[in-house]
């Protein structure tokens, strides 16, 4: 029987994927559990595995050619066996880069909604209500049959739901966590004001699929979560001492060196365990308060950000989060990143003290409901215990939270038991 291959889908956000190389030529025998091609999404590049055995007779979808979730890209057929009447056409080749609008003229905004943020369930990289478009009108959604059921009972819309089971199918452990959400329609989002025309010597660039998710998370986040903004300074003089003698310590032994980062991590997960309801998300009629502390760090790439996640960051060491960190940041921007090291974080955290920006406020990660933006530790003129002038080294630290589930005062403890940690840095030690 003929069995077409799908394009399949790889990450919440997800909706088309680019096929970078196939590893298997038309006219190869395959066997279930061959790779047989390299896909890349908007976060990652992974590869594409078999879950049936046959000869690939038909490519629709050529190296470089992008195809949307639940697209045919190839055809298995067993020996001997002609592919049915009405096969799919092979797929036009990749479109060129986007032509500038003829001057005058401003380009016409996109006619697609923006997905709505869908609230997350559980703290494992379960399957949330995925915050991208639905997929595509007639695409078959493959999901088991009990997963059917279980989908037809609660009113959960499988195609805007991540399947972890084999070749991406939805299986009942998806559902768990579910909840039926109905999209955002077209009316309620207001329309984009289009740019200034391009002119001659502008460039137009178009954007990448990456680029595209994140400007819809951050209009869904922006525009669905009620942001307030808290901000503290703190002495980072103990932290940079403490550091300064585990790296000497640790140059003597061959260890890995720590970065200031790395503490930071540490306490807002310390800070996080003793303050949980920060730890939380909004589910509509109920506040989900999470018993594993999952750290999303905010890591800049080529083509925009993403947020790889330190799962049971709570029982993790300094060391252990150090290498973590190193490990994901490098696949990160190699696009080597698997589905669930970058979903289900809980808190996230976004440094730019490496690029000398002193202090900002950060955009929460939507469904969490709070994000640490980190500054860079500067030396300054301060006032000590014995209202003397010294140099002090300080630590501007921003909280952004979502007012449906952490209050000012919430937020306040949080930053306080931050502050201590990183005040007396032993204390994370502990």
């Amino acid at each position: 029987m003929p069995v077409y291959i799908e394009m399949p889908k790889l990450s919440d956000t997800m909706t088309e994927g680019t096929l970078l190389k196939w590893r298997k030529n038309k006219g190869d025998t395959v066997t279930s559990g061959d790779i047989l091609a390299e896909i890349e999404t908007d976060k990652a590049t992974m590869e594409m595995e078999a879950f049936d055995d046959g000869i690939l007779a038909e490519v629709y979808v050529q190296d470089g050619g992008k195809a949307t979730v639940g697209q045919k890209i190839a055809l298995l057929l067993a020996p001997g066996e002609k592919p049915p009447a009405g096969a799919p056409p092979a797929a036009p080749a990749p479109a060129p880069a986007a032509a500038k609008p003829a001057e005058g003229k401003a380009p016409a905004p996109s006619s697609s909604p923006a997905p709505a943020a869908a609230p997350a369930k559980g703290p494992a990289p379960a399957s949330p209500v995925a915050p991208a478009a639905p997929a595509p009108s007639g695409a078959r959604v493959k999901a088991s049959p009990l997963a059917k059921k279980i989908a037809a009972s609660k009113g959960i819309d499988l195609s805007r739901v991540t399947g972890t089971g084999p070749g991406a199918r939805i299986v009942s452990r998806d559902l768990d966590s579910v909840s039926a959400a109905a999209p955002k329609t077209a009316s309620s989002a207001p329309a984009p004001v289009p740019a200034m025309p391009a002119g001659p010597d502008d460039k137009r660039i178009p954007l990448s699929g990456m680029r595209k998710v994140i400007a819809e998370r951050l209009v869904i986040s922006k525009s669905t979560i009620p942001h307030f903004y808290l901000n503290i300074e703190v002495n980072a003089g103990e932290l940079m001492q403490l550091r300064a003698e585990v790296n000497a310590n640790a140059e003597k032994s061959g260890q890995p060196k720590l970065t200031v980062n790395d503490f930071i991590l540490k306490a807002a997960v310390v800070a996080a365990s003793r303050v949980p309801k920060v730890n939380a998300a909004f589910d509509g009629d109920a506040v989900i308060e999470y018993a594993s502390i999952n750290l999303a760090v905010a890591v800049a790439i080529d083509d925009g950000l993403v947020t790889p996640v330190i799962r049971n960051a709570q029982n993790k060491s300094l060391l252990e989060i150090n290498a973590a960190v190193k490990d994901l940041a490098t696949r990160a921007r190699g696009k080597k990143l698997k589905p669930d090291e970058y979903q289900g974080g809980t808190i996230t955290v976004s440094n730019l003290g490496a690029y000398g920006i002193d202090s900002f406020s950060a955009i929460i990660n939507p469904p969490q409901s709070i994000i640490l933006s980190v500054g860079a530790v500067v030396k300054k003129p301060v006032v000590n215990a014995k209202n003397e002038i010294v140099v002090g080294q300080r630590l501007n630290i921003g909280l952004s939270c979502d007012h449906r589930v952490v209050d000012g005062a919430i937020g306040a403890e949080y930053l306080a038991e931050l502050r201590k940690l990183i005040e007396n840095p032993a204390l994370m030690l502990i």
